[in-house]
């Protein structure tokens, strides 16, 4: 293989494949990306087992067609420091030359034959949805996705599809997050997608994404990369017995006032006690080292007696950090019961603390 590069457009290509390599064990292939040219372009494979993407490129020159593999991590360290310009990558036996001018970096390779196959669309099921809509439901639940749980099935997010809507769910037990799509679908299944594989999706998928399924792998398709992740196979909790049926009190309430509020707080104690008098909202620091912080913010609540809520104040902020409109609901029962925060079609579930 010889082909000439931008070196900027070889780098971009290089950061997208970095996060899917294997980094624990850099004497596996897997710690190695693989490139290989086809009909003028550039194809760069990247894949822990798990997770993998191949990204292309036509802004190449090729002069022989051929493969190689490199170390990703090494390779992009290279390129990141050579100047703007033109290189040539060139396989020589079993290596990979890197040069541009004056230059010169030499890659041990092994054999590209050896490196993992993805996976296949074939016989898969298609899975339709904008991808900003996918990027923008994922985003909000992230948080949420619990993280080394036993119980490994909340290690990840849940795509719920229903006849006519799709359900974007996580939890770490203390919480749950909800994002709810109203679509019409040809078969409900249940997907639960791995963190890791999550907040990848959120870096690429601004293209138009064709993604199809099977029980155990989700592949998205688009004209500039391939994306795969397995699937974690187990059943997700049943989500829809902790939403509660009725609410006792809502509050509507102002997204930059709260998130103001509770900033103050926050210097001293995430855990924060809400008080939310009629015509006034307090907010002081729940700790044990006798530092105390105490603000208040005026407004109308509608209540005719003061309701209190002890709450860790982090899962306030990544809900109000990831709504649109600059107002919400708080859904209240009792000081000892889960408190609910919406905002359009996003719903939070929080568990208080108990004082």
């Amino acid at each position: 293989m010889k082909i000439q590069v931008n070196k900027n457009v070889l780098e971009n290509m290089l950061i997208n494949t970095l996060p899917y390599l294997e980094k624990k064990d850099l004497s596996q292939i897997t710690s190695h990306i693989l490139l290989n040219t086809f009909e003028d372009t550039l194809n760069i494979k990247s894949t822990d087992f798990e997770i993998g993407l191949e990204i292309f490129s036509k802004n190449i020159k090729i002069i022989e067609d051929g493969n190689a593999t490199a170390n990703g991590k090494k390779l992009f360290d290279i390129v990141k420091i050579l100047k703007d310009g033109d290189l040539i990558l060139e396989t020589i036996n079993d290596y990979l030359y890197i040069k541009q001018k004056h230059s010169k970096f030499k890659l041990p390779m092994y054999n590209p034959n050896e490196f993992p196959k993805f996976p296949t669309i074939n016989e898969k099921s298609k899975f339709d949805i904008n991808s900003s809509i996918l990027v923008r439901s994922i985003k909000k639940i992230a948080p949420v996705i619990d993280t080394n749980n036993p119980k490994f099935e909340l290690n990840g997010a849940l795509i719920d599809i229903k006849n006519n809507h799709i359900n974007f769910v996580s939890t770490d037990t203390k919480r749950l997050a909800l994002v709810k799509i109203e679509k019409e679908n040809e078969k409900d299944i249940s997907l639960i997608i791995p963190k890791k594989a999550i907040n990848e999706i959120q870096k690429i998928f601004f293209d138009e994404v064709e993604i199809y399924y099977d029980e155990n792998t989700l592949i998205a398709k688009s004209s500039n990369f391939i994306f795969f992740t397995k699937l974690i196979n187990g059943k997700f909790p049943n989500y829809e017995r902790i939403i509660p049926k009725e609410i006792d009190k809502k509050l509507l309430l102002s997204r930059d006032k709260i998130i103001g509020a509770i900033k103050q707080i926050w210097v001293v104690s995430v855990e924060i006690k809400v008080t939310f008098k009629p015509n006034l909202i307090v907010f002081e620091s729940l700790n044990d080292n006798n530092i105390e912080a105490k603000t208040e913010i005026e407004i109308n609540t509608g209540l005719e007696e003061d309701i209190m809520l002890a709450i860790n104040s982090k899962y306030v902020i990544d809900f109000l950090t990831n709504i649109e409109k600059s107002s919400f609901t708080l859904g209240y029962n009792d000081s000892t019961l889960p408190f609910t925060l919406e905002s359009e079609n996003f719903l939070t579930i929080v568990m208080p603390i108990m004082i």
